[in-house]
């Protein structure tokens, strides 16, 4: 008997889904075959779950099974309604790993079965083979997945992602394996060595920075910046109290031309009217 069914108290047996059990066909039906597995309870395996030996389309259980006929079933599922309990069987080897039950992260072991130039694909037991991509093989530098496993390999690797909608499960072995150390480079040292009896000293070269010409100009500027002010020379408020000063002497000047010419145009006027007043007294 499979180690997942377990006897309780009762000594009635309580299994689980993927139980492999073998079982005697008690009855043929229409939708189906009742089958003794020695659980003491009713287990029936619908025609859905039969399987032909040669994989043909089943048309009748009776093609296909016969009262008192030996089979090898596993269990399919387990119907506890009320007080009564009932098991399902198929003939359908089950999967080792549903997708639902595949991880991230999951350490598993499986069988090398194809070899691709980009990696290999690994049975698990799962409805796909899982690929390891050569980037995931080893943490150097893989030339070609051959050089790290041959089909037929019992391998463990670890789930690293998985899309159940693609059916696509990808494994590394490089993430069990511990990561190599980084490799410590030794600086090579230079040791002076000693100067020969006699040898002239070498003359130690000091070297100087050339200026480019843009560095000459700009210093040019900042002196010239930073050269003292020309006491004799004046200040701006020098130059514009200068410059009012002779705007103003300018105005006043031409304020007294103006009234000059304006006393010299009333004293031609008294004469001349004078000059009129004596004409006409004569």
């Amino acid at each position: 008997m499979d180690s997942n069914v377990v006897a309780d108290t009762d000594r009635t047996m309580e299994i689980r889904p993927k139980t492999q059990l073998s079982g005697k066909v008690t009855k043929i039906k229409l939708a189906g075959a009742v089958v003794d597995v020695g659980l003491g309870k009713p287990a029936v395996l619908h025609i859905s779950q039969i399987v032909a030996p040669d994989n043909a389309p089943i048309k009748r259980v009776e093609d296909v099974l016969q009262e008192g006929q030996q089979i090898d079933v596993w269990v399919k599922k387990v119907v506890r309604k009320d007080d009564e309990e009932r098991v399902e069987l198929t003939m359908i080897r089950p999967l080792d790993l549903e997708w639902r039950e595949i991880k991230v992260g999951n350490v598993v072991k499986g069988k090398v079965v194809r070899l691709e130039k980009f990696g290999a694909f690994v049975e698990i037991g799962a409805e796909r083979p899982g690929l390891i991509h050569i980037s995931e093989m080893a943490h150097g530098y893989v030339k070609q997945p051959s050089d790290v496993v041959k089909e037929g390999d019992e391998v463990e690797v670890q789930v690293i992602d998985v899309n159940r909608r693609k059916k696509q499960i990808k494994l590394s072995m490089k993430a069990l394996q511990p990561e190599p150390e980084p490799e410590v480079k030794e600086k090579t040292k230079f040791t002076s060595q000693p100067r020969p009896e006699g040898a002239p000293k070498r003359e130690k070269k000091t070297t100087r920075k050339p200026r480019n010409k843009g560095d000459e100009d700009n210093t040019a500027l900042l002196e010239s910046i930073n050269e003292p002010a020309d006491e004799n020379e004046p200040t701006y408020m020098e130059i514009a109290i200068r410059e009012a000063m002779e705007k103003a002497k300018d105005r006043k000047k031409k304020a007294e031309e103006r009234k000059s010419k304006a006393v010299s145009q009333e004293q031609e006027d008294l004469l001349s009217r004078t000059l009129e007043n004596k004409v006409q007294t004569n």
